[in-house]
């Protein structure tokens, strides 16, 4: 019989790395419970917003030596390594790490592990990836601990691979040549699902040693999946199937269409070719307080997630280095930063960056500003309004131009959200990090979200023009002789463009 609280209770989750298990964590967190974390590389946890809020070994299954200080004190083991890449052996692999992990949650006395496969009836012709997500559950129970396996087709949420690819190709492909593998019947669930049914099953002794396939209440096509997503965006998407495209061919297209490299694209079209369909009642009998939504309140929840603040959350806590500047694309959003470092407390920087908008103007390019603002009030929207509030300290909701106020703290952050029409969302973030008593880093970081394939072409043609504004900005405002009684370190100095 499984004992322990919440408090007393400690829960190892591997594959925190992960999308599955990086989402597991918080949530585990929020409830209440104790939290170890296994990485092979604990670096790579460093970043996440909750790394100092759960204990962390570094461990490899494939090492089984690791295993025990990994396992020891643990009441339930969530089980979420498996290859996608490798070579033609992950397979057996994957079954070696699993039967090491359960040989050595036996020795260390785990109550229970709940492991997520892929759904899939045996006996079919399932690909290579799904069959080695069924050997692998099969791989940890040869030990004797219970375990709860849980299956489930496409996890809905931004950030899982599956969807992350029906996402770029619905937003970039107005028209979408497809294999006849979008006619193949699938039964998605959305990620907060997935967690609930994980949560549900550590006090659930019901679950222990049972299959539960799992599903949302839809069950759909992937061609259906792809328009039902276009349907909640607000896109028109034409799907136009052919009988040529391989699962390699298709994974190249996937590729070279979206950020989803082949290796990772390659064995899930492969196992597109299966229905993935629940098949049983197993998860309603054991769960019955759980009621799985439909596909497109999950695709609605994903897109939800398209805010500036879950991403600020989530990105490295160290700044980039000051001659540089990065961008990355991630889960449907464009991250662009620059930073700069000022001889400057960062209270002064502050007042620069929080001063900006309204008579003062933007430092460079107003010209450019106004023509921007009235090209916005040409197609119906607010214009550049040229105004903020009289007193010196913004507040979240505050009007400065075409810009919102969303985020004010005081001394460090300002957080701007764009109110002009655009093919998508759009924020503006300026950040002031203290460096001792008289310098600090100024951090400036454009979010957006562009909606279909328009805002995809509108950040990229402006790209240039926005890269010389936002490098002009900041470097004029690191040398605002009213507030800066230093100016920004040679070397520290961005290039012009």
């Amino acid at each position: 019989m499984e004992t322990g609280t919440h408090n007393e209770s400690l829960v190892l989750i591997t594959g925190a790395t992960g999308y599955i298990g990086g989402r597991l964590v918080p949530h585990l967190l929020k409830v209440g419970y104790q939290v170890r974390v296994m990485a092979r590389d604990r670096a790579k946890l460093q970043d996440r917003p909750w790394h100092d809020a759960v204990e962390q070994v570094t461990a490899d299954p494939l090492t089984p030596e690791t295993l025990p200080q990994a396992l020891a004190g643990v009441t339930w083991a969530f089980y979420l390594i498996h290859s996608m890449t490798g070579g033609a052996d992950f397979r057996q692999r994957d079954i070696t790490a699993a039967r090491n992990f359960g040989r050595a949650a036996a020795e260390a006395g785990v109550h229970r592990i709940i492991y997520l496969g892929g759904l899939g009836a045996r006996g079919t012709q399932l690909s290579e990836h799904l069959r080695s997500r069924h050997e692998t559950a099969d791989a940890l129970r040869e030990a004797g601990v219970p375990v709860t396996e849980f299956r489930a087709a496409i996890v809905v949420g931004s950030g899982s691979i599956s969807f992350e690819m029906i996402r770029h190709l619905t937003e970039r492909l107005p028209v979408m040549i497809c294999p006849r593998w979008v006619f193949t019947k699938v039964q998605p669930i959305a990620i907060a699902d997935v967690l609930a049914y994980f949560t549900a099953a550590l006090e659930k002794p019901d679950a222990a040693g049972r299959i539960i396939e799992i599903g949302g209440a839809d069950v759909l096509t992937y061609g259906q999946m792809m328009t039902g997503y276009a349907h909640v965006r607000g896109l028109r998407r034409l799907l136009i199937a052919v009988p040529v495209l391989t699962p390699r061919l298709s994974s190249y297209w996937v590729h070279w269409v979206t950020p989803v490299r082949a290796a990772y694209a390659r064995p899930l079209i492969e196992g597109l070719r299966n229905e993935v369909l629940v098949s049983n009642a197993t998860a309603s009998m054991v769960f019955p307080d759980l009621h799985p939504v439909g596909y497109e309140t999950a695709v609605r929840r994903a897109i939800d997630e398209l805010q500036a603040q879950r991403f600020v959350t989530e990105l490295p806590n160290q700044p980039a280095p000051a001659n540089r500047v990065d961008t990355i694309m991630r889960e449907g959003m464009i991250v662009e930063r620059r930073s700069l470092l000022i001889n400057a407390p960062a209270a002064e920087v502050y007042r620069v960056f929080s001063g900006l908008g309204g008579t003062r103007g933007w430092l460079c390019f107003n010209w450019a500003w106004r023509l921007r603002g009235l090209a916005d009030r040409l197609i119906g929207g607010v214009g550049l309004r040229r105004t903020r509030p009289d007193r010196e300290v913004l507040r979240r909701g505050d009007i400065v131009d075409f810009y919102r106020v969303e985020a004010v703290a005081p001394d460090r952050l300002l957080r701007l959200h764009v109110e002009m029409r655009l093919p998508g969302q759009g924020w503006l973030q300026f950040e002031a990090r203290p460096l001792g008593a008289t310098r600090s880093t100024l951090i400036q970081t454009v979010f957006f979200a562009p909606r279909g394939l328009i805002g995809l072409l509108y950040w990229y043609v402006l790209y240039p023009a926005h890269r010389l504004i936002f490098a002009c900005m900041l470097r004029r405002m690191a040398r605002e002789p009213e507030t800066l009684q230093t100016s920004v370190k040679p070397e520290a100095r961005l290039p012009d463009s």
